[in-house]
């Protein structure tokens, strides 16, 4: 079926390419143009095509907001009305953004904390939100969980170091507003729930890759004075692979690995309150 279409979409060209030529100038030779069906061929019904036009889709709407200002615009106007302070603000992707759901355990119930986490998101688009998204609320502390679509190149190939000059200019931004910071690790993946049509979190987002990044967060973290967040010893195996019970797809964590890491970021932030 794609063939056809293609055949189809060739022989129109060239009939309007000769037809072109034929009304400017006379023609010594006539090649034979293939014929040109009178209707197009039906539309491929292929998943080839539809993911195709869902990829266009959703290119369009980001480039439209690329960092994706309008999901929190709302919610931040009405903590703005609201008046009630703000002690602390998470900001991240997917794995941040899942904590909310309450199949995954809730987001800190009862704190009153803000989750701005987007999933999909790179670090600098979360650069581009951090002013309305956190800034804005003058918050106490900043848990900063980000860095693992960069590595599988969500918004295009990204360095390490870009990754690391993105989450240091964060980090900068926030302390100049006296913000507190927290500089939670990248989460390991893993490749126990691997599908043969899907590729592997480990060869999109590299072992070695996060643990480099994490070495330098660790290390910033510990010049600059801020808390670094190792969640790696609450979900990782003995392989340095996210815990195959804390995830259904080798790079999320589900309810019990959300368990797992909310204790840990509950006492970094304790530490940054010192």
């Amino acid at each position: 079926m794609r063939k056809a279409w293609l055949d189809w979409a060739f022989a129109a060209v060239v009939a309007i390419a000769l037809g072109s030529a034929g009304r400017s100038a006379a023609q010594t030779v006539t090649p034979q143009a293939p014929a040109v069906p009178t209707t197009p061929p039906a539309v491929p019904d292929c998943p080839d095509v539809a993911r195709a036009m869902r990829d266009l889709i959703a290119q369009d709407a980001r480039l439209r907001d690329w960092p994706n200002l309008t999901r929190y615009r709302m919610a931040n106007d009405d903590v703005a009305r609201a008046g009630t302070p703000v002690d602390v603000v998470f900001l991240g992707d997917s794995i941040t953004d899942n904590w909310d759901e309450e199949g995954r355990g809730g987001f800190f119930p009862g704190k009153g904390y803000l989750n701005r986490g987007i999933g999909g998101q790179t670090t600098p688009q979360m650069l581009v939100r951090l002013r309305p998204d956190v800034l804005a609320h003058n918050p106490k502390v900043l848990v900063v969980l980000a860095g693992t679509n960069d590595i599988a190149g969500n918004t295009g190939p990204m360095t390490n170091e870009d990754i690391e000059q993105n989450l240091a200019a964060i980090a900068e931004l926030a302390n100049a507003h006296g913000v507190k910071v927290v500089l939670a690790g990248i989460l390991p993946v893993s490749d126990y729930h691997q599908k043969p049509e899907v590729v592997a979190q480990v060869i999109r987002r590299p072992m070695a890759r996060i643990n480099a990044v994490n070495t330098w967060l660790r290390q910033y973290a510990m010049e600059h004075g801020h808390v670094f967040l190792d969640y790696a010893p609450a979900v990782a195996d003995a392989r340095g692979m996210l815990k195959t019970e804390f995830s259904e797809d080798d790079l999320h964590p589900n309810a019990m690995g959300y368990a797992a890491m909310a204790p840990l970021a509950e006492a970094a932030i304790a530490q940054a309150m010192r």
